[in-house]
């Protein structure tokens, strides 16, 4: 079974998701990868060309086409990244058969278009939260029939070693992902001012700018003193080695679904602590393998019960270990695949003007998914305005420089 992977890059969660899933897939299953520009980030383009996967970047129209028409199955790896709407709507594309598996949650903005999810043969999520999106919900039975979920992120499995505490001396306290407020949320800091323990550190890894909002909230903190800012990791499993409770707050909007960290964390023994957001309830069963509150009181009293207990803590992270080292690995998510394309394989391959469903300007594409009430554009566009975050108004822009309806919006 030949099946062509469309995406933007192989970096971040899909580039992880897919150097763990291509050695696990069965022999019949052969991948191959075409990446839309060219890779930043190489790390796992050089770990999937290792393992012998054929990888192509920004081939030329022909190429795309043909290589298309000679696929069994053509995955789109879906996210609200303009390149994969320019793929769509403006490379003249043969029948396919479809498999989308989305990288965003569209629970909230970036939304998935409802459109989009009722052409695919199988349309993939990669977290439960999804099937509670505002437009999934009101999908057909015939479309929801083909709808599934496949994790895309993966703990340490047979290679973890959750250690047993046995000094239950203080313990240490990490937070590890994305430092900015656009998913991390800035209530982490207000929940490490307010908490009673004065021996209380938390460590917090990741790229950041030195001069942006995160640095700006923490030296405003009573307790500044109680953050240790690290910056980036290479080695993020040594860090998570040495910590017994991950601290990981993030906004009640954030579009993430596979959260790696976390799945990593917790595949180590790491007991969490998290927002009752819906990604995170996915991952995160309140008292047996974590903890889930609901708001900055809670989170303060949950941190002090966890820093005055340490030795309950043990057993907690081990189950925690033991869900995700057992429920999310790459052969589960490489027979989940497998099973999907089978479905797919009844459906004869079917030729579509994505354009139709999606719009004909970069304007429409950013607009599908940032709001599914057009009351809200104003608000939508005056956050973006002033964003360059993947996905943004202005990321379209820089990719579509010669869209003239984005470019007049932009300006307007």
């Amino acid at each position: 079974m030949n099946i062509l992977h469309i995406t933007p890059h192989l970096g971040g969660g899909v580039g992880k998701a897919h150097s763990a899933i291509y050695p696990a897939s069965a022999r019949r299953i052969r991948r191959e990868y075409i990446l839309l520009e060219e890779p930043r980030d190489r790390r796992y383009v050089e770990v999937l060309e290792s393992a012998g996967a054929a990888i192509r970047v920004m081939p030329g129209v022909k190429e795309l086409f043909d290589r298309a028409q000679s696929a069994d199955i053509v995955q789109i790896e879906w996210w609200n990244h303009p390149r994969v709407y320019e793929f769509l709507c403006r490379v003249p594309l043969p029948a396919m058969r479809t498999v989308f598996w989305s990288h965003i949650s569209g629970i909230c903005s970036p939304y998935i278009p409802s459109r989009l999810i009722e052409t695919a043969h199988r349309f993939l999520f990669t977290s439960e939260c999804s099937l509670n999106a505002p437009n999934v919900a009101s999908l057909s039975k015939d479309v929801l029939a083909r709808l599934d979920v496949v994790n895309s992120g993966f703990g340490y499995g047979e290679s973890a070693d959750p250690r047993a505490r046995t000094d239950h001396g203080v313990p240490t306290v990490t937070y590890l992902g994305t430092v900015d407020f656009s998913k991390m949320s800035p209530l982490l800091f207000d929940v490490v001012d307010r908490a009673r323990d004065e021996n209380l550190k938390v460590s917090v890894w990741g790229n950041m700018d030195s001069s942006g909002e995160v640095s700006a909230r923490v030296a405003k903190m009573r307790g500044a003193h109680r953050v240790q800012l690290m910056g980036h990791t290479q080695d993020p499993r040594s860090v998570l080695d040495a910590t017994d409770i991950f601290l990981y707050l993030l906004q009640p909007n954030h579009f993430g679904t596979a959260e790696n960290a976390l799945i990593e964390a917790m595949s180590l023994g790491c007991v969490p602590l998290v927002l009752s957001n819906p990604a995170e309830l996915a991952i995160v069963r309140h008292g047996e393998t974590g903890f889930v509150e609901s708001d900055l009181d809670a989170v303060v009293a949950r941190l002090d019960w966890m820093m005055a207990n340490p030795d309950l803590l043990t057993k907690i992270g081990q189950r925690a270990a033991a869900d995700v080292n057992s429920t999310r690995t790459p052969k589960l998510a490489a027979l989940a695949l497998e099973r999907n394309y089978e479905q797919a394989m009844e459906f004869e391959k079917q030729q579509l003007d994505y354009s139709d469903v999606l719009g004909r300007t970069g304007l429409d594409w950013f607009l599908s998914t940032q709001t599914l009430d057009p009351i809200q554009d104003i608000a939508v566009i005056n956050y973006h305005q002033r964003s360059r975050n993947k996905g943004s108004l202005l990321h379209f822009v820089d990719c579509l420089p010669e869209d003239s309806a984005l470019i007049d919006f932009a300006a307007s």
